[in-house]
């Protein structure tokens, strides 16, 4: 098997943690809609205890988020196992959950699952991946989001429709219960696969690490040049880098080039949210019910904008690492400022109780499928940047902070969004458009472009790029260009660089 085939492979694997994420999102929405779920749970005071098995989720994930990042010890595919078994405990729990209490501790160890797991992911899909295709195989966390969101969407459909007005628990047990399948999946066959060569090595396991860079790079030839090469780079860059660990979220910040790299992964996690995303796919249903649209009609549509989703992913996911980060992050946020425009102009003309069924169909059109199209672009980018910008010495801690930025502002746009609905209408959406169009800026001025750039060299490349990226000139030296040196262990050419790196 190809070295990058057997890395997508096992990408793709890993990233079911992504696609528990996606469920549990899409599920959520035809759970609280089921007749038979809201007689059992939300007879009094509905509105409220709906909003919190929905925070409760996001709640957990932040706290989930955080204690990963305690959990380097565990290794990565340890942190998948525990990840996956508290969602499973958490998803127990939900399945036969028989009082509201019940009901709320399975959400808050589901989320507390899924704060690991997403937070894990990106991390272990790019310590394993080829720079040359590490914007595809981390690209997976948001596409298997997505698929898990799509997969939930149906499901929630189907059972909704087929056990509408029987009382019939089964309505929201079924697809509850079914979230389960692909966590015991990736629980129990975890340790089947490798574990990040970049953590064995940073834990003195230096054989098995050379042994696993050259399963995933060269078939298993350790003497292969890429392989040394790279093998040589980590271990030099480890070494410098265990005498600067980050042993607390506060040393994250004991520099200019970490500090910029927490700037720009919090801000890539805070822009997603604030692109307006979490405001549709939550509370989209609310919208489309002010509209006269029914339940049923809205989980449908919903199911449709998540196969649109998916289209738009698979056609994002070649141009990743063809056209780079910057241009889909840029162009991205700018495009999701146009939908709501849109969106926002047709509600603000023909309000939720105007009668115009062409405009309430250009709205969905362009706030909802149009918007989740566009998203694709950006939405990616929030974790796959976090994930590459960092060194083994910070980078589980550093994700783990802009994870956590993740589930904050998620939690707060669920929470602010049905008040601010209520409150100024469409008028909301401008929020949104400003957001978007300066995290445009934002994104244009301060983030260099990663693509290609291996994970030793980002340190290299944020302290020694200008922080005003446009126009600016940066190339990789030496000592941690993986490709170049490779040549040269191939050419038999022995460099001064080259000896010092042997030496450490």
């Amino acid at each position: 098997m190809r070295p990058k085939i057997y890395q997508f492979l096992v990408a793709v694997f890993v990233a079911f943690g992504s696609f528990l994420y996606g469920y549990d999102l899409g599920v959520i929405a035809s759970v609280i809609a089921s007749d038979s779920f809201i007689s059992k749970f939300l007879k009094d005071d509905g509105a409220t205890k709906s909003g919190t098995t929905v925070a409760l989720f996001t709640g957990g994930g932040f706290f989930g988020a955080w204690g990963a990042g305690y959990c380097d010890p565990l290794g990565r595919r340890g942190t998948l196992a525990l990840g996956s078994g508290l969602f499973i405990i958490g998803g127990i729990l939900q399945t036969a959950a028989e009082a509201i209490p019940m009901l709320y501790v399975g959400r808050l160890f589901a989320g507390f699952g899924i704060g690991i797991l997403v937070e894990i992911v990106p991390q272990f899909q790019a310590e394993i991946s080829h720079a040359s295709i590490r914007g595809i195989v981390t690209s997976l966390q948001q596409t298997m989001l997505g698929i898990g969101s799509l997969a939930a969407s149906w499901i929630g459909y189907g059972c909704f429709t087929r056990w509408e007005n029987t009382g019939d628990s089964a309505q929201w047990r079924i697809p509850l219960a079914l979230q389960m399948v692909p966590a015991v999946g990736l629980l129990s066959c975890v340790y089947l696969f490798p574990e990040s060569p970049r953590w064995l090595i940073d834990h003195n396991r230096y054989e098995e690490g050379l042994a696993t860079l050259a399963k995933l790079h060269s078939n298993g030839d350790i003497h292969d040049p890429y392989v040394q090469a790279e093998y040589d780079i980590i271990r030099a860059q480890i070494a410098d880098e265990h005498e600067h660990a980050a042993k607390t979220y506060m040393e994250l910040f004991k520099n200019k080039s970490n500090i910029r790299r927490i700037v720009i992964a919090c801000a890539c996690q805070a822009s997603t949210q604030m692109t307006g995303v979490s405001a549709i796919q939550y509370f989209s249903p609310a919208i489309f019910a002010q509209i006269g649209i029914s339940s049923q009609k809205t989980l449908l549509y919903q199911g449709i904008n998540s196969i649109l989703g998916e289209v738009a992913q698979f056609i994002f996911f070649f141009l990743i690492d063809r056209v780079g980060r910057r241009p889909l992050q840029i162009g991205g946020n700018l495009a999701c400022a146009v939908a709501f425009i849109i969106g926002a102009a047709l509600l603000a003309v023909y309000p939720p109780d105007n009668d115009n069924n062409a405009a309430h169909w250009a709205f969905i059109v362009a706030s909802t499928w149009v918007f989740n199209f566009c998203f694709c672009a950006s939405g990616t980018m929030s974790w796959i940047i976090p994930a590459e910008i960092f060194n083994t010495a910070t980078r589980v801690k550093g994700v783990s902070l802009a994870t956590m930025v993740a589930f904050a502002f998620n939690t707060m746009i669920g929470q602010v969004t049905p008040v601010a609905l209520a409150a100024i209408g469409w008028r909301y959406y401008i929020l949104f458009i400003v957001c978007d169009v300066t995290n445009a800026l934002f994104f244009y001025f301060f983030l260099p472009e990663t693509k290609g750039v291996t994970l030793e060299a980002m340190d290299d490349l944020f302290t020694n790029s200008p922080i005003l990226v446009p126009g600016s000139k940066w190339e990789p030296p030496l000592e941690v260009d993986v490709d170049r040196r490779a040549g040269k262990i191939e050419a038999g050419v022995e460099t001064h660089e080259l000896e010092n790196i042997e030496k450490v």
